[in-house]
């Protein structure tokens, strides 16, 4: 078998899946079409040589050719589109991908009203069960920006507040948290995380970070794991942080009046902190949703 025929016959294999997941990226049989069009296209033109996951490949492009026309769509104003019997004949033939209610019209409008990136990170966690590390390089965020917009989008889809189970705990943890940075307690930072945290800060915060230490910024680094580690970071920082609700959730901010330009997205495990992301891109900052307490 030709490269070309054995490219086309692993293409084949995967189009189903790929259809169905640009269908409910996008709401419209023609359009998801053109969307595995647009992959096929790129394949074919593409040096796989290196390529380990090919399915793992084509969704990522897939995904990112429906987050463009998501954009542009809404930057046209378009309005919603609306099901016909062309696009109730799109369906998932993997039961894996499955909802475990069926997607119909009513799923189909609930989604058209979401942001594009929520859509697709939507999609590709909770109907096609992507990490949020895949995700995230898909729609352009950091793995807890992205888990903010599916969570964000989880909840507008089911018509219902987020769950308050842990939410008091969760925020008795990130004020104890802020304090201990605030007074330099390192043994205190210690007991508030798990030995396992990883905490993650965008290429701006980085960025920011290497220009102000001549000011007395902590050096940060992409990537810090390690309770001792993360607590070095933080100790004696933080003061002007102050807990807030992101998206239905225990965070904090930095923030001037209620401008933030930082965010501190925390993920919890056995009532101890297990992440922190960092959070300084403008764009991600707009994606989040702050309730000041």
């Amino acid at each position: 078998m030709s490269d070309n025929h054995w490219l086309a016959d692993q293409f084949n294999q995967r189009r189903d899946r790929l259809l169905a997941a640009a269908f409910r990226m996008l709401g419209s049989s023609a359009e998801a079409e053109d969307a595995v069009q647009e992959a096929w296209l790129k394949l074919s033109r593409a040096d796989i040589c290196d390529v380990q996951n090919l399915g793992g490949w084509l969704t990522t492009v897939v995904a990112r050719v429906c987050l463009d026309m998501l954009r542009t769509r809404k930057s046209r104003r378009e309005e919603p589109l609306t099901l016909t019997e062309n696009n109730a004949a799109v369906e998932l033939t993997e039961p894996e991908t499955m909802l475990a209610d069926a997607i119909g019209p009513a799923l189909l409008v609930v989604l058209d009203m979401l942001a594009p990136a929520e859509r697709v990170a939507f999609v590709l966690h909770d109907m096609f069960d992507l990490r949020f590390e895949e995700i995230a390089a898909i729609v352009g965020r950091t793995p807890a920006a992205a888990r903010q917009l599916a969570s964000r989008a989880r909840r507008r889809v089911r018509g219902a507040p987020a769950p308050t189970d842990g939410i008091e705990p969760h925020r008795d943890v990130v004020t104890a948290f802020l304090a201990a940075s605030r007074e330099g307690d390192f043994q205190h930072l210690i007991s508030v995380l798990s030995p396992n945290v990883v905490m993650r800060a965008d290429e701006l915060a980085v960025r920011t970070s290497a220009q102000r230490t001549q000011q007395g910024a902590p050096s940060l680094a992409p990537e810090v794991r390690g309770a001792s580690c993360v607590a070095d970071v933080f100790k004696g920082r933080a003061r002007g942080a102050v807990p807030v609700m992101i998206d239905g959730e225990p965070g904090a901010v930095w923030a001037m009046g209620e401008h933030v330009r930082a965010a501190f997205l925390f993920s919890f495990e056995g009532g101890k902190i297990a992440a922190i992301d960092l959070v300084m891109h403008p764009l991600d900052l707009a994606e989040l949703s702050v309730e000041f307490l």
